[in-house]
């Protein structure tokens, strides 16, 4: 996968929008993929917790572990195993999931990481997003980009249907599921008039979820 070439603005990328899923007081929080560390020390300035951290590429890793407390750098499957059990109130997984080989596997994994009444919340792009889906169907192309949705280094799609049943599958139970940075253009809204509106999904390009492991 070609992420030497993504701009520092990716791996800069704060993503404020997912604080508003932080449960109260968290002590201990893992982010994957944690990039530059930007997103977690803002969570840490936010709570004062502790924030661990795993980054794929080791140039932010190295960025990262001068802002968290502990960061392992490269592929999480190698480092999930070094995590203390039942040692994390939230773990984050944002725009993760799409990129690993075996996004069940890591899920399944992680669940005796999460501590008694412990999250994790994921952001995964929505290919049914209107400029997705509607090039699919109308254009009859399938094109990747080297950002959004159709990232060239995503190996996963996702719907929100299918985000929801891939959590349960793991052996979660979804508490939360929406879209996130609702399409600002009218687009959505026209493409739904001759199907009744049934379809509005197509206006968020990623899903935040929230879940926790089942008992």
């Amino acid at each position: 996968m070609d992420y030497q070439n993504k701009s520092e603005v990716y791996y800069a990328n704060v993503r404020p929008e997912m604080l508003k899923y932080l449960p109260d007081n968290p002590s201990r929080i893992l982010d994957i993929g944690c990039a530059d560390g930007s997103f977690g020390w803002m969570v840490k300035e936010k709570t004062k917790a502790e924030i661990w951290g795993i980054e794929y590429m080791p140039e932010q890793a190295n960025q990262a572990a001068k802002k968290l407390d502990k960061v392992f750098s490269g592929p999480c499957e190698k480092h999930i195993s070094k995590l203390p059990d039942a040692y994390f109130d939230v773990i984050f997984c944002n725009d993760v999931l799409e990129h690993l080989v075996d996004p069940y596997e890591v899920l399944d994994h992680l669940k005796s990481k999460i501590a008694p009444d412990g999250i994790l919340v994921s952001s995964i792009p929505n290919v049914r997003y209107h400029n997705t889906f509607m090039r699919v169907i109308f254009q009859k192309d399938w094109k990747y980009h080297d950002h959004g949705v159709m990232d060239k280094t995503h190996l996963r799609f996702f719907t929100g249907k299918s985000i929801k049943r891939m959590y349960e599958e793991a052996g979660y139970e979804v508490i939360r599921q929406e879209g996130l940075n609702k399409s600002r253009s009218i687009k959505p809204i026209l493409y739904n008039i001759p199907v009744l509106f049934k379809h509005m999904d197509i206006r968020y390009p990623q899903y935040a979820t929230v879940a926790r492991p089942k008992t």
